[in-house]
């Protein structure tokens, strides 16, 4: 079941009741809860503690504006995201089947118009009411990009405990230029994705999905000779 603003106690439960949430209520997302959040964020490791993450969040007014600044540009051109290599793809397959399907927003195959409506919905950002880009210096190097994705981790477990659902977006990433306008970023700074904050609509089916996992076996290796 989809969070709610229940406080989870346990690290375990905060990781297992972590899941990417694509319906939220109209209810306010206090900043306290933010604040508090992302000052344990902020504990996540970095090379040499340069501590290199960057946050621009909207909500109210603003967010409107990013919003349809974003679904304009939507309609009229797809993102910029690079392809997944070939031997990944049929994740994205399996988890479109269930996102799109009956456990998900039940939209038929052959129904395109609704299927194009749901992917629009990544733009809304999902109705979220706090809205963000996470963003790095573009001169640093892939390895930095790894603290950044320490720090949001430990920010989407911060923000669970509390409650609250989260969304990580890639899809909004490809169109840089209507996010750095509208969120203000410095010229310098690399968009590495999007994120949604609000409270879960704990009915939504959206919001219920199972989403499995490989086995970690197939993932690893360990050696002893």
């Amino acid at each position: 079941m989809a969070n709610s603003n229940v406080r989870i106690e346990s690290l375990e439960e905060c990781i297992r009741a972590r899941h990417s949430i694509r319906q939220y209520t109209n209810k306010a997302v206090p900043q306290e809860l933010l604040l508090d959040s992302l000052a344990l964020a902020q504990l996540a490791p970095s090379n040499s503690n340069i501590q290199n993450w960057r946050v621009h969040f909207a909500s109210g007014a603003a967010r409107d504006r990013i919003v349809e600044d974003m679904l304009v540009t939507a309609k009229l051109k797809g993102p910029n995201v690079p392809a997944l290599p070939e031997h990944f793809k049929h994740f994205r397959s399996e988890f479109g089947h269930e996102l799109y399907g009956a456990r998900g927003y039940n939209i038929p195959r052959h129904d395109k118009e609704g299927l194009s409506n749901a992917r629009l919905r990544n733009y809304e950002f999902f109705g979220a009411p706090v809205i963000g880009v996470i963003s790095m210096h573009q001169d640093l190097a892939m390895v930095d990009a790894m603290s950044v994705g320490m720090f949001v981790q430990t920010l989407m477990l911060a923000l669970t405990e509390r409650g609250l659902g989260t969304c990580l977006q890639v899809s909004v990433a490809g169109y840089p230029e209507v996010l750095k306008r509208g969120f203000k970023l410095e010229h310098d700074q690399m968009i590495l994705c999007g994120i949604c904050i609000g409270w879960p609509a704990v009915d939504a089916a959206v919001n219920n999905m199972h989403i499995g996992r490989e086995d970690i076996a197939k993932e690893i290796t360990f050696l002893t000779e």
